[in-house]
């Protein structure tokens, strides 16, 4: 059978367009920000919520701490078992171990979210937090296959669409 119409360079997977087979469409920086987002949101507000519930909101060591742990244990449990967050699942993304695996290991996805317990270095975490984002973000935006540090770090992990 043959098509009418010429194949459409430019985009991923093979010349016509489309992802090659076995492979899926990476998810791009924007989508990746958007869920991260999203994702931030839900644990800001579920561990401001458990800080007020146990009197500490007044303490920048132990929110600090908590946010960085908290963060870490929320995308560790969801990629593990779902292999997606609730903001990736929103806006149509997932995370595959590598080699395309279903879903990140437990070790692979520590490794991959281990950037978010940097809050809890007093006084610097903060900085080295952006400092990771911004490293991390970089490496997205120039990979072909949208993997940053972090996920070539835990042995070619991948956020694809689908």
């Amino acid at each position: 059978m043959t098509s009418d119409y010429p194949p459409q360079p430019g985009q991923y997977g093979t010349p016509g367009g489309y992802p090659a087979p076995g492979r899926r469409e990476p998810g791009s920086l924007g989508l990746r920000f958007a869920a991260r987002i999203i994702d931030g949101l839900i644990v800001g507000i579920v561990g401001g919520i458990i800080v007020w519930a146990i009197g500490a909101a007044s303490s920048v060591w132990i929110t600090g701490l908590f946010t960085g742990a908290l963060t870490f244990l929320y995308f560790l449990a969801f990629e593990v078992t779902q292999g997606w967050t609730p903001g990736k699942k929103l806006l149509g993304l997932r995370v595959l171990g590598p080699a395309g695996a279903s879903r990140p290991s437990v070790a692979q996805s520590a490794i991959r979210n281990s950037w978010t317990l940097l809050p809890i270095i007093p006084f610097i975490g903060g900085l080295l937090g952006v400092v990771a984002i911004v490293v991390i973000a970089v490496t997205i935006n120039s990979s072909p296959t949208k993997q940053g540090k972090h996920d070539e770090l835990a042995g070619g992990t991948q956020v694809v669409k689908g």
